[in-house]
Parts: structure tokens; C-alpha cells; sequence
């Protein structure tokens, strides 16, 4: 079988740029002009023939053939105006030569091809690839909302290490409880509660801590975890309050998240009844755990009004410094952010109430969720959809309450 110049050369072209051969296809394309009259544009041969005739190429002898070729034109081009790369088989005899010119025309005729080449991008391509980074839709505010989420859970696990480092010096030094400033780690948090730190009343409560560490009665949560609410939730991502009481007093329970208990630790009776209000508010299942910190990481700040207590011992702690600590905490949301949801369930939280700023938030009161008094208010008073509802309406994403 025997092919034209055109057709030949059409197939060593798609060959050679299927194969990375680029000294033969250049010279192939140098000889472009001489074929534009047949209207045939060798630089774009389509995929579907490149596939085939780089198939057709792929046979060890006529392979070796191009490769010749390619050498004998490299080794000839500089020296002789007439190329003739010349493949011989069984199937195929191809020539190709272009007419005999000076090195005067030779010049010229380079210089014009130069101009004319075509470019190397294929336009409609580089139209399109452009086209479809314009079209690229923005991160969505969900998109953006759990990337911060989820920069907000690997910053409060720096946080957590970074306080059980402190202990485990403390511990090494023979201090049973690290100071407070050791534990306070979140940089938000620091400076808007530094000098809160240094007042006497908080030198008075480290010191019945340490005394109190240092007794026979262990105290909840461990001093890793003692502030863990504002070790989780950045000062400037507050979105939510919940505010507790004291911590749960039962081993293990203890997190420093106002309800939460760590994965494995059976759910208390308030917390199981803060589920089932978000069932039958939000549609979420009931979770097989009580651990909180997916809500903390979304801006919920998870507050107890106390956060040690002695084994076994509820309001152990109570009166003795923290009361005044955390007040401080939430008339700096109050005064120095905006919209914030604060949910008071239960008396002891709604005192509360008149350290915040209400025209500048949202405050939702009910009954405490405990067994005792769940029934009085707390079931049914849907506080979680109307969270959302305010934070929809401010422009923020809703808190996605499903752990």
C-alpha cells in the first residue's frame, strides 16, 4: 500500500506529536504553506485520527524508520535546503520534497511561516478554559462556614495539647493544679479576659483550687479541660450561648462544654431531653452520644456560670470566685459583638439576663432541661429552629445541631 505526500505526511505528523518526536513534526510543519492549497491544516489533526495513526506507527521497523528519518533530517537541516524523510516498508512509501530554495529565500520563507505559524494553544480551548474559571461559582457561605468549622476543631485540639503540656509540667514540679493563665489558651479569649485574670478575686479562686486539687476529693473537669468552652469557641466566632450551671460532678462526665459528655460516657437525663426537643424541633435523630464540641466548633459557646466542682459534690464550687469570672465573660460578648443567640434555661441562667444588651441580641428563656422541670416549659419551646431563624436572618449559616 502506498500513500500520497499529504496523506503520509499527515500520519508521520499525528505520529510524531503523539509521540514526543518534536524535531520531525517541525520540519513537517515547516512544509505547512505547501499544503494549505488542499486545504488541509496538519496541526490539527483530531484525536480520533491521531489514535489511529500513532497505532498504525507504533510497529518496531516502521517506528525505526521515523526515528532514522527524524535523525538524518536534524543532522541535514542547517546544510541542505531540500528534506526528504523517506519511509520504506512493505505497506508504505512516502516522500516529501518541497522545491529547491537559497539560503536568501530559505530566510524569508522562515521569517513569513513565523508569522503565520499558528499558535500552540488551540483558541477555542484556551476560550473555554477561561470561560470556565469565570464561571466558577464563589465558595459558598456553607463551604466557608465548614472550613472554619473545621479550623475551629483543629485549633481547639492545639489548645487541648497545649494545656495538658501545662499540666503535665505543673505535675512535674510538684504543682497539683497549673495556673489559671496556663490553661487559659485560646488568643481571643486572652485578651479580652487578661486583666480579668490578674484581679485578686481569681488569685483568692486559684488558690482554693490548688488547695482542693491537692486534697483527697478529686474535682471535675480535669484542669486540661477547665476552660475547654472557651478553648473550643473563639471569642469573635461566638454565634450561640448556652449557658450551665457547674459541671457534671460524676467521673468521667466532666468536659468543660456546659451538657456534654465525651463519646462512651452514658448520656444524662438533661441532655437526653435536649434531644428530644431538637427532634421534634429541627427533625435531627437522637444521637448514641453526648459529646457537644460539633456545636462549639460552629460558634456555640457551650458556658457553665462555674467550671470546677468537687467529686460527687454538685454547686461545690459555687460562690467562691467563677460566678464573677464568667460574668465578665458574657458582658464582653454582650458589649463587644452583635447578634448573639444567648439561650437561659433554668433560673440560675436567667440572672443572667441583665448582663446582656438586649437590643443588640437575641435572648431566648425556658425551663431547665432536667427531669424535674422539662415538663414546665423546655419541651416544646422549639429555641434551637428559632436559633437558626435569627442567625438565617442576620446573613450567618444556622447551626447544624445533627451530631
Amino acid at each position: 500500500m502506498a500513500f500520497s505526500p499529504l496523506v503520509a505526511a499527515q500520519r508521520v505528523n499525528a505520529c510524531c506529536a503523539a509521540s514526543g518526536n518534536s524535531v520531525l513534526q517541525r520540519i513537517v510543519c515547516q512544509r505547512l504553506p505547501l499544503w494549505k492549497k488542499l486545504s488541509v491544516n496538519i496541526a490539527w489533526i483530531d484525536m480520533t485520527s491521531q489514535k489511529s495513526i500513532s497505532s498504525f506507527f507504533q510497529a518496531p521497523k516502521r517506528l525505526k524508520v521515523v526515528e532514522e528519518t527524524a535523525a538524518s533530517a536534524r543532522s541535514k537541516e542547517d546544510s541542505s535546503s531540500d528534506v526528504t524523510p523517506t519511509e520504506e516498508n512493505d505497506d508504505v512509501s512516502v516522500e516529501i520534497a518541497p522545491p529547491a530554495e537559497g539560503k536568501k529565500k530559505r530566510k524569508e520563507r522562515e521569517d513569513n511561516e513565523e508569522q503565520e505559524k499558528p499558535s500552540t494553544e488551540v483558541p477555542e480551548l484556551k476560550d473555554s478554559v477561561e470561560s470556565q474559571e469565570n464561571a466558577l461559582p464563589e465558595m459558598t457561605l456553607e463551604q466557608k462556614q465548614r472550613m472554619e468549622a473545621n479550623k475551629a476543631g483543629a485549633r481547639a485540639k492545639r489548645n487541648l495539647k497545649t494545656c495538658e503540656e501545662h499540666v503535665a509540667n505543673a505535675k512535674e514540679a510538684g504543682v497539683a493544679f497549673p495556673k489559671f493563665s496556663l490553661l487559659l489558651v485560646d488568643e481571643s479569649w486572652l485578651e479580652v479576659l487578661r486583666e480579668e485574670l490578674q484581679k485578686q478575686y481569681m488569685d483568692k479562686l486559684y488558690r482554693f483550687v490548688l488547695e482542693e486539687a491537692s486534697g483527697k476529693f478529686p474535682i471535675y473537669p480535669p484542669a486540661a479541660k477547665v476552660f475547654n468552652a472557651f478553648n473550643t469557641c473563639p471569642f469573635n466566632s461566638v454565634k450561640v450561648v448556652i449557658l450551665g450551671q457547674d459541671p457534671y460532678h460524676g467521673p468521667g462526665q466532666a468536659m468543660g462544654l456546659s451538657f456534654s459528655v465525651p463519646e462512651g460516657i452514658k448520656i444524662p437525663s438533661s441532655l437526653v431531653n435536649i434531644f428530644k426537643e431538637i427532634k421534634n424541633d429541627v427533625g435531627c435523630p437522637i444521637p448514641k452520644h453526648g459529646n457537644l464540641e460539633k456545636w462549639a466548633y460552629q460558634g456555640v459557646l457551650l458556658l457553665n456560670t462555674v467550671l470546677t466542682v468537687r467529686d460527687h459534690q454538685a454547686n461545690s464550687h459555687a460562690k467562691k470566685g467563677w460566678e464573677m469570672f464568667t460574668d465578665a465573660a458574657i458582658r464582653a460578648l454582650s458589649q463587644q459583638r452583635k447578634g448573639i443567640v444567648f439561650i437561659l434555661w433554668g433560673n440560675s441562667a436567667q440572672e443572667k439576663t441583665r448582663l446582656i444588651n438586649a437590643s443588640a441580641h437575641h435572648i431566648l428563656k425556658t425551663a431547665h432541661p432536667s427531669g424535674l422541670s422539662a415538663n414546665r416549659g423546655f419541651f416544646g419551646c422549639r429555641h434551637f429552629s428559632q436559633t437558626n431563624k435569627f442567625l438565617e436572618n442576620a446573613g450567618q449559616l444556622p447551626i447544624d445541631w445533627q451530631l
